[in-house]
């Protein structure tokens, strides 16, 4: 096994698209190191991108926040510009793993790691989202919610790394949430959750709006259906009744140990309904 800490994010992807064998990138590791231990994976090459300049940083710039690949989990929360502009997102980041995991694991880590019950992704996608992609090519930017393909599978190409997340600046009378359900009280997988990010006029009607569910599906579902729900509307008792039965009914899940299908989609409805009802509160709306 090779471990090589590059300087740059061309070497690492260099790197990366040269390797002969299994390889992977360490960020925080929290899914990697599990992984290796488990003997799930066996990487010829890894791969640490901690030291490239930039990529341990949240920066604030004229657009929005751009947030680096290595930056931990628990430094989103102690930005205060950013929890300000975006409370739904820093909210679902911090519901990955322990308070000790929170210290290494990555948003852009939970990304790649393409699990259908990721908590920061919903939240990304509902927030509009976009990921820069570095590669032997360069870079393109993309949408959040077209990354992961699959359960483990991601649309990256051989030598191509996430360099960092970008979220828009922050209109007025804009509010995002995430809500999830889990068995237990802290430190456990999804079986349904959500994430909605609207933005609201003066008379507070809702002008704007984006709905995602996660581990509802085999990928985090943006359902354009229930944002046109929202759109035009305030999320009275009628309203909502209609966003949860057409987030219920875009549903795909499965049954297993953790959950029926029956009851994600009662539940996707139900997280919906509540987390909605959260964005438009922190929007201003009354």
């Amino acid at each position: 096994m090779r471990y090589i800490r590059p300087q740059s994010i061309e070497e690492a992807a260099g790197l990366l698209a040269g390797a002969t064998g299994p390889a992977a990138i360490l960020a925080g590791g929290s899914d990697l190191l599990v992984r290796m231990k488990g003997g799930f994976i066996e990487p010829e090459l890894i791969v640490d991108i901690k030291t490239i300049k930039g990529l341990s940083d949240i920066k604030e710039t004229a657009d929005g926040f751009s947030i680096g690949a290595a930056v931990p989990c628990a430094v989103l929360g102690e930005n205060a510009a950013l929890k300000k502009a975006w409370p739904g997102v820093v909210e679902a980041a911090k519901l990955i793993g322990s308070k000790q995991v929170q210290g290494r694991c990555t948003i852009v880590g939970n990304l790649c790691n393409a699990s259908p019950a990721a908590d920061s992704v919903p939240a990304l996608v509902a927030a509009g989202a976009k990921a820069v992609v570095a590669g032997p090519s360069g870079k393109r930017t993309i949408a959040v919610e077209s990354v992961p393909t699959g359960p483990g599978r991601t649309s990256l190409a051989k030598g191509e790394i996430i360099e960092a997340i970008l979220l828009d600046k922050r209109g007025p009378h804009s509010g995002d949430a995430y809500q999830r359900f889990i068995p237990r009280t802290e430190m456990d997988i999804a079986v349904v959750s959500a994430g909605v990010d609207l933005t609201i006029d003066e008379q507070g009607v809702i002008k704007s709006a984006r709905v995602a569910l996660g581990a509802a599906a085999p990928t985090v579902l943006l359902v354009e259906e229930a944002a046109e729900v929202l759109i035009g509307r305030r999320p009275d008792e009628a309203t909502l009744e209609r966003l949860a039965k057409v987030c219920s009914g875009a549903c795909r899940p499965i049954d297993d140990k953790r959950g029926t299908i029956e009851f994600r989609r009662k539940v996707a409805g139900v997280l919906a309904k509540r987390v909605a009802e959260l964005a438009y509160k922190r929007a201003g709306g009354k």
